[in-house]
């Protein structure tokens, strides 16, 4: 067997880190005075403990590069014990969860999926919101360094053609992560306080302004709201739509720019990738909203901006029930939201750059037929793909559609029907947030669904938040060869 210290040292240190920000919510909770306080600092006292004793007796096995094996487990261990932590808020006190429910409300919080189980979000202390909010922050930031540092280095998904886009540390995996996250946090947190301005500057409440802006910058979609943005139509939706696509595309570009370097923000064949996609949706559902449902013009346009931003990023607001503006835009915001923004960013699914890898992938490959004797290599971003990042990217799109494939048949089984099973399982696996239908469309939630259902979605989240290999690859007989 080999070392699994290295991988408790660090998920202890981040444990006992999550307790010490239950502290924060506490605070909130004892500003507005609703006695929920003690549930909070009980939880971070048993967090922050076991983290920390977790810690110390790993400590003696501290090395700054990890193999690749303890990279894998401490990729997805961190992912599944920080839920763990993060639902004991939920369990012991408002809104009093079930284990199962407070398991699936952290998950999707820190995986920035957004489903929710939670009803009532209006009448839930201060202190409950805010830490639903602060979950999906925490994930949004802690999901861009995974994109950067672990899964490039366990060459996940064809991650790996960003290996040496930046902070070139010689493979040592902790320190390159400690300082592409320190770089990387400073970016986050001034656009989330930007967002907070902004959303301020629209009038929107001090409250709700501050839980949107954490849960807007980590691409969540948490609210404080059971209408979710439909309690705040109006221009706050403007502004949301701009912050979802500023968090939507790759953070190591605004340190960059911050460095004076405009040039690789600029010459990005993601982004121009990703706002083309936007620019091009936005025409299309706009205009099916003024020519075929006759709405008038600005709230087409508003609504239009708003949702299809928030599904294409897998943020997961919704500011209306689109379901009820005809089956074309319902069907296109499903396979849109299986879309995504680009690597590097706290956005979800199945990113932009695998689709433009596909694509110079089939181009080759018709060309090669149209022109046996040539030589035809597929490029990105104007540099030439290796076959092990292609092959990469076919298996990763291969694993993705089959286990949406095995998440829809599963669900099915627990009783759901068709429609409701295939799209909650897309809105877990993509980390979208709400699915299709009457139960689990954008005017529900997830609360009615079995335990066994939401034991299998959370799992979803899991997998589909680390890219589905690198879940995949612990799991494997082999993996736990020495």
């Amino acid at each position: 067997m080999f070392d699994l210290r290295p991988v408790g040292y660090v998920t202890g240190l981040l444990v006992a880190a999550l307790g010490v920000t239950m502290l924060l919510p506490m605070l909130v909770d004892l500003y507005y005075q609703n006695g929920h306080w003690p549930i909070f600092l009980e939880s971070a006292v048993l967090s922050s403990v076991i983290g920390t004793v977790t810690a110390v007796a790993c400590a003696n096995s501290v090395r700054q590069k990890l193999t690749i094996q303890q990279t894998f487990l401490l990729t997805t261990g961190v992912w599944l014990m920080l839920p763990v932590f993060g639902a004991i808020p939920f369990l012991l006190g408002e809104p009093d969860a079930r284990v199962v429910d407070a398991f699936f409300e952290a998950m999707s919080g820190l995986t920035t999926t957004g489903s929710t189980v939670f009803a009532g979000l209006e009448q839930l202390p201060e202190g409950v919101l805010v830490w639903r909010s602060m979950l999906q922050w925490f994930g949004g930031v802690g999901i861009i360094v995974v994109a950067m540092v672990f899964l490039p280095e366990l060459r996940v998904g064809g991650m790996q053609i960003f290996r040496s886009e930046s902070f070139d540390t010689d493979g040592k995996v902790l320190p390159r992560a400690a300082q592409i996250a320190a770089r990387i946090s400073v970016v986050y947190f001034v656009l989330t306080v930007a967002c907070f301005i902004a959303y301020l500057a629209v009038g929107i409440p001090g409250f709700d302004a501050a839980n949107h802006a954490l849960t807007t910058i980590a691409t969540g979609g948490f609210s404080t709201f059971d209408a979710s943005f439909g309690a705040m139509k109006g221009p706050g939706e403007y502004v949301a739509t701009l912050f979802m696509a500023i968090a939507s595309l790759p953070f190591v570009r605004y340190v960059q720019l911050l460095g004076g370097a405009s040039g690789p923000l600029l010459r990005d064949a993601q982004v121009r990738g990703f706002l083309w996609t936007l620019g091009v949706l936005y025409t299309v559902v706009w205009f099916y909203q003024v020519a075929g449902l006759g709405t008038p013009v600005e709230p087409a346009l508003r609504e239009t901006l708003f949702n299809v931003t928030s599904i294409l990023t897998g943020t997961g607001y919704a500011s209306t029930d689109y379901q009820l503006w005809g089956p074309f835009p319902v069907v296109l915001f499903f396979f849109i939201g299986l879309i995504g923004g680009c690597a590097g960013s706290t956005t979800c699914s199945i990113k932009v750059f695998r689709y433009q890898l596909l694509i110079a992938s089939v181009r080759a490959q018709i060309r090669k037929i149209h022109s046996p004797h040539g030589v035809f290599t597929p490029r990105y971003d104007g540099r030439p793909v290796g076959e092990d990042v292609l092959n990469s990217v076919m298996v990763f799109f291969v694993a993705f559609v089959v286990s949406l494939g095995v998440i829809s048949v599963l669900l099915a089984v627990t009783g759901l029907d068709t429609i409701t099973s295939l799209s909650g399982a897309a809105a877990a696996l993509a980390n979208i947030g709400p699915g299709l239908g009457p139960v689990i469309g954008p005017a529900g939630n997830f609360a009615s669904l079995s335990d066994t259902a939401k034991w299998i979605l959370s799992a979803a989240m899991l997998l589909g938040r680390l890219e589905i290999m690198a879940v995949f690859a612990i799991l494997t007989v082999n993996f736990w060869r020495v």
